[in-house]
């Protein structure tokens, strides 16, 4: 019997005997490539052979149950509601219509976005928006300014060294990105907003790299080149979030129904083929730190390149 069909018997004993009931998800593949040491084309297979033996079902947006009961609701990230908050015309203010913004940004994206479904989300007449925010564009400028608000660091954070200072900060830029998806894709680089709540985080750092010598030109370069990895990296989550709503699949489950397509693909270049059917766990957490990581070190080539600063010829000698 083949490694597949082993584990494929065991989680049939399991659903026989009623640890897993009708409805119930069953491991996914990455579930089962950690707790089993397979590879992810073993895992493939072992669902799939599930599948075959009517045991199991693909449930869009739910993962893979074992049949017997109706299929349950998918949950789907754009099509969560967002907590009405009805108010008459003059309780009306700027600072609730631009917090009713984010919150539809952060349920259902950027793209759901407009001045009608916020003031729907307020039960407000449309054209009253317009007495308290500017246009869409305005609108957008002051949710970025209220969510950079939450970027905080303590006055004692100042003192850490140019490396530990800079780690912090992607990891405080990363939060936000991941709190606010919609967030990567609305800021530019090449044509900046100017957001004042983005300033103090915004000197934070530049203040720890020009500590060390660095000139304005790679001083800017530097931290641009910090901001542009992190916000490159976060724009894969509302695209995530997008691609999950539309076709009700997570990222696992669209991998495992293409994997007939990219191992075909793979088939005549062996080191591609290694790692597929060796399987790899892809995490973007993971994926975000490896980077970092890397950045840094190149940073501190960079910095370690800058001679220190000349002594003032003026100053008293001991």
């Amino acid at each position: 019997m083949d490694r597949y069909e082993q584990i494929a018997a065991e989680l049939q004993g399991r659903i026989e005997r009623g640890e897993l009931r009708p409805g119930d998800r069953v491991p996914s593949t990455r579930e089962i490539t950690r707790r089993w040491n397979v590879a992810m084309a073993t895992a493939t297979k072992v669902l799939a052979e599930l599948r075959g033996r009517g045991l199991v079902r693909a449930v869009p947006g739910v993962g893979t149950v074992v049949t017997g009961r109706p299929e349950p609701t998918p949950v789907r990230p754009r099509e969560r509601q967002v907590p009405r908050r009805p108010a008459s015309e003059g309780g009306l203010t700027a600072e609730r219509i631009v917090a009713a913004a984010v919150a539809v940004a952060d349920a259902e994206g950027l793209e759901a976005l407009s001045m009608r479904r916020v003031a729907a989300e307020l039960d407000v007449a449309t054209m009253s928006l317009y007495r308290h925010v500017p246009d869409k564009d305005g609108l957008l400028h002051r949710m970025m300014d209220l969510v950079f608000a939450d970027v905080s660091f303590t006055p004692a954070q100042g003192d850490l060294g140019w490396r530990a200072r800079l780690e912090l900060a992607a990891h405080l830029l990363w939060d936000l990105f991941r709190a606010h998806p919609w967030l990567a894709s609305a800021l530019s680089v090449t044509r900046p907003q100017p957001v004042a709540n983005a300033l103090p985080f915004g000197e934070w750092v530049l203040s720890a790299l020009a500590a060390e010598g660095l000139q304005v030109q790679d001083l800017l370069t530097a931290y641009l080149t910090l901001f542009t990895y992190v916000r490159g990296t976060a724009l894969n989550l509302e695209m995530e979030a997008t691609a999950e709503a539309a076709t009700g699949q997570d990222a696992e489950e669209w991998m495992d129904q293409q994997e007939d397509v990219f191992m075909e693909l793979v088939a005549a270049h062996p080191t591609f083929l290694r790692l597929t059917l060796e399987g790899y766990d892809f995490d973007l957490d993971q994926l975000f730190e490896f980077g970092l990581q890397r950045l840094l070190d190149g940073f501190a080539v960079l910095i370690g390149q800058v001679a220190p600063p000349a002594q003032d010829s003026s100053a008293p000698r001991s």
